[in-house]
């Protein structure tokens, strides 16, 4: 063998060992998920064929009023019930998916999590008392736990597939996940809470909380919680932040779920605080002494028992969004976050959903691997979703939590100037029957 041919070996057996991998790498990460067990498949078939019951308002807090060691059994058997048929419309809404989206790692992982937990939850003993309710709240706890970062790891799945389905397809799919999804934490998270207040009742005394529903919830209190969180977060990233008017009827206070109103707040106020800061910014420059323009808050209490709504409303003066962006703002994934180079003009503010940084997608780790997004800070949001700033999730969420519960939640914007944000609830005291 000549000198000139012994060179050329190691080349080729270089770029040869250099490709062999990268095909490997690839056809593993598209594998297509496992298929359940006969006995799991038969079970899914038999929960998701028959329909869950209606969850309405009066029957959310019905087992707190009064709140007896009987009303807690009563609430673990609808939990058993209501739960598994939930979770098996959504496994097998995610099994229906196109094959390649199905075979996405972030897709595949949130379907094994959706069986696994069906097939724990219906396969579990009937709780017939106070100590078997203890340990299956328990276990139920670290189950709403392990979901905590599903909608973020299906938006990072959507993203990777977005070429596969248009647009309305993954709206379609999205509202009906995050829809079931707020079902199956209302239902699991008022058990929680009403078991633990079962313990604690004769410690607290008289309280406004039936579960995870506040009867005497008070928007202001929640402005200023939720504005103080954001306040540190834009402080931190964008080097100012506006202050918070409060206006309105302070005072008020209704029915509601706090943990809900804690996630639309946060996210809009997220967005009006960073676009007020990025339109002082474009219109003074970073080295003014101006002040950073105020977000307003305004309450407006139920006017009348026919009218059970409270209406809040956001003012902010960043800049406002383009009519051309105007029809897309509540378009998921429809986000100019975690892109520094871009002045605005291709999202506005409400395109941004972002402050504090976009959430780690990914941050290095093989997919499906655990701690894929991590809380903006220690703190979070109490809803259980994660942060998943800067996926354009935010606004779409919002207006889905506010709608859930029959209100509504609008975006008026006076481009070149600013937006409002009106959002409408509607008490839960005053809901009776209607279907969530």
């Amino acid at each position: 063998m000549s000198a000139s041919t012994s060179r050329l070996i190691p080349r080729i057996s270089s770029r040869a060992v250099f490709r062999v991998p990268c095909r490997r790498s690839y056809h593993h990460v598209r594998r297509a998920p496992e298929p359940p067990s006969a006995e799991v498949s038969q079970l899914l078939a038999s929960y998701a064929a028959h329909p869950p019951q209606p969850l309405t308002l009066g029957s959310l807090v019905a087992f707190g009023q009064p709140l007896t060691p009987e009303s807690v059994l009563r609430s673990v058997s609808f939990v058993l019930s209501e739960i598994p048929k939930r979770l098996a419309r959504r496994a097998r809404a995610l099994e229906t998916l196109p094959f390649i989206v199905g075979t996405n790692p972030y897709v595949s992982k949130t379907l094994n999590a959706y069986r696994e937990s069906f097939q724990f939850l219906a396969s579990y003993p009937p709780v017939t008392t106070l100590e078997e309710n203890t340990s299956f709240t328990a276990e139920l706890s670290h189950l709403v736990e392990s979901h905590r970062n599903d909608i973020p790891t299906m938006a990072k799945g959507f993203q990777e597939c977005a070429k596969y389905m248009s647009p309305t397809q993954v709206t379609n799919f999205l509202d009906g996940a995050i829809r079931n999804r707020i079902a199956v934490r209302l239902i699991a998270e008022q058990h929680i809470a009403l078991s633990q207040a079962l313990e604690t009742q004769k410690h607290v005394g008289v309280t406004s909380h039936y579960g995870i529903v506040d009867m005497a919830c008070s928007p202001a209190a929640m402005v200023k919680m939720c504005g103080g969180f954001v306040s540190e977060l834009c402080e931190a990233t964008l080097g100012a932040t506006p202050t918070i008017i409060i206006d309105g009827h302070q005072d008020a206070t209704f029915a509601y779920v706090p943990v809900h109103l804690e996630y639309i707040l946060t996210e809009i106020l997220k967005n009006a605080f960073r676009a007020t800061v990025e339109h002082h910014y474009k219109v003074y420059g970073t080295v003014s002494t101006r002040p950073v323009a105020p977000v307003t808050v305004t309450i407006s209490p139920p006017p009348s028992p026919s009218s059970p709504f409270l209406s809040i409303r956001i003012r902010d003066q960043g800049g406002g969004v383009s009519p051309s962006n105007m029809v897309r703002i509540f378009s998921y994934a429809f986000t100019t976050a975690g892109r520094p180079d871009s002045d605005g003009s291709d999202g506005g503010p409400y395109a941004a959903q972002h402050v504090g940084g976009s959430a780690a997608v990914g941050g290095g780790t093989s997919a499906g691997e655990g701690n894929l997004f991590g809380e903006i800070t220690g703190k979070g949001v109490q809803a259980g979703l994660g942060t998943i700033a800067g996926l354009g999730y935010g606004l779409p969420m919002s207006r889905l939590y506010a709608k859930y519960f029959g209100g509504s939640l609008d975006v008026f914007s006076l481009d070149g100037w600013g937006s409002d944000v009106y959002v409408k609830l509607r008490s839960v005291d005053q809901a009776g029957n209607a279907q969530l």
